[in-house]
């Protein structure tokens, strides 16, 4: 079991490292946050799964899928910032999104409850879809991502800090800052640049 724990321990730092440099990357608009998000994804797969954290595993195989598409949407320039222009969507959009989340977390949630041995699943389920719609919009740089994650990651830390996962808990206490950090630079590089109405994604 030591052996085990202390295994989990070392591919857990290897994956916070490379999480940490997906967001600053992606922060900064660089394509390689891509791969950064690649391999730290498929390390997380397991780990969440070994914690049952069933849906926060699943997600993760949605985030390897993800990578490949942020990278293909952003390298429609040279893989920096002359690729897809940042965007923003009506607050409709966000409307429709928080309706979404709220049923299929409610549905979701009942059927992990009921089912499997899920820790949290309703909390679980929560952050699983919303990070759903959040990594999308980030793959199309859309400004509000940011704000989304704040929530997000802001709940992950009860998550992880209750299954024991002490780094990834103190990796999400800091997303919560670079998020906000995140968010600032978007919207300035936004601001500054040729597209300034709200646009559907």
């Amino acid at each position: 079991m030591n052996e085990l724990l202390s295994g989990m321990n070392l591919w857990e730092s290897v994956a916070v490292v490379l999480a940490i440099a997906y967001l600053l990357l992606a922060m900064r608009e660089h394509i390689l946050c891509w791969y950064c998000a690649l391999f730290s994804t498929a390390i997380y797969t397991v780990l969440l799964w070994n914690v049952s954290l069933l849906m926060e595993s699943a997600l993760n195989v949605y985030y390897m899928a993800m990578a490949g598409y942020g990278w293909w949407q952003w390298r429609r320039g040279d893989g920096h910032r002359e690729g897809a222009q940042i965007r923003t969507l009506d607050r409709s959009w966000h409307g429709i999104f928080f309706l979404a989340i709220v049923l299929i977390t409610a549905v979701n949630g009942y059927w992990l409850a009921k089912h499997t041995s899920a820790a949290w699943p309703y909390v679980d389920s929560m952050t699983a879809w919303a990070s759903v719609i959040a990594t999308w919009m980030v793959a199309r740089k859309v400004l509000e991502n940011w704000l989304y994650w704040i929530a997000i990651d802001g709940v992950s830390v009860f998550l992880y800090l209750n299954r024991g996962l002490y780094l990834t808990a103190l990796l999400f206490m800091g997303y919560v800052v670079i998020a906000v950090f995140g968010y600032l630079a978007w919207r300035r590089h936004y601001l500054a640049g040729p597209l300034r109405a709200a646009v559907h994604a």
